[in-house]
């Protein structure tokens, strides 16, 4: 597991957190930053997931 995997999945993780207590309090704000936080955290570990593709193909 290499840098981008773990930290794209703890901002996932993070943007998860937000995005409930934006629901749960009704904050509009929160609740979209906890998104797009997500999105990103996936984008992030999926670019970690292609890097360890092609390693292992070497």
């Amino acid at each position: 597991m290499n840098k981008d995997q773990v930290k794209g999945r703890v901002e996932e993780a993070k943007g998860n957190v937000k995005e409930a207590i934006g629901k749960i309090t009704d904050d509009e704000t929160l609740e979209v930053e906890g998104t797009l936080q997500k999105t990103l955290g996936k984008v992030r570990a999926g670019f970690g997931d292609l890097k360890e593709d092609i390693k292992k193909s070497d």
